[in-house]
């Protein structure tokens, strides 16, 4: 089997022992697209829609696994309806990204709208950016660093406190157990911190590993 393939096993096992995994359903979608298998893709982005509806990154993955499909109308209907959703959370990479793909296949792009609050009340101040946060308004900041590099500081900037624990508590263990990762290693740590990186939206790897 490819490392490739081995890959798809992995987050295959992940997503089947713990359905509700939305990081498993994510990156074995994203594997798959690589693999060519749209359709199996989709099947994919679509339950981490299910389990996060405000991820807008997968709304751009899924469109176009659809156009890859020759799925047009379909492609179209997601892309619109993840486009306002980027737009709603501020999302510019994926909102763009979207927004060039329904030009592509000429639909037209919608509007930026003015967008009232997510909850009612007078909220934290502190807006996640982590695509797919549920957090609303009642965000909070973490009050330092998680960890003590320049990816801790991004963390503290960029994301609240809850998306934090929900991945250091339960998806980051989920990881390095479903995929055996020794973090003394550095592939263990560079697999690691890739996860970590998804998971939080950051589009580009941060410096330096967590410790």
């Amino acid at each position: 089997m490819s490392q490739l393939g081995e890959r798809i096993a992995q987050f295959r096992k992940m997503a089947t022992d713990d359905p509700e995994n939305e990081l498993g359903h994510f990156r074995l979608g994203q594997l798959l697209m690589e693999d060519g298998q749209h359709a199996e893709a989709v099947n994919s982005f679509e339950r981490t829609l299910e389990l996060s509806p405000q991820f807008s990154k997968v709304f751009q993955l899924l469109g176009e696994c659809f156009i890859k499909l020759g799925q047009k109308d379909r492609a179209v209907e997601v892309l619109t309806k993840g486009w306002a959703t980027a737009d709603e959370r501020g999302d510019k990479m994926p909102r763009d990204a979207m927004a060039k793909l329904l030009t592509g296949l000429g639909a037209p792009v919608p509007q930026a709208q003015a967008h009232s609050p997510v909850d009612d009340g007078p909220g934290t101040g502190f807006r996640c950016q982590r695509p797919g946060c549920m957090e609303g308004n009642r965000a909070r900041q973490l009050p330092a660093p998680p960890v003590p590099d320049e990816i801790g500081e991004r963390i503290q900037q960029t994301v609240c406190a809850g998306c934090w624990n929900l991945w250091f508590r339960d998806l980051s263990i989920k990881v390095i157990n479903e995929l055996r990762l020794d973090l003394s290693s550095e592939f263990g740590q560079n697999e690691y911190d890739r996860h970590m990186r998804e998971f939080f939206g950051f589009e580009e790897p941060a410096a330096g590993p967590v410790r």
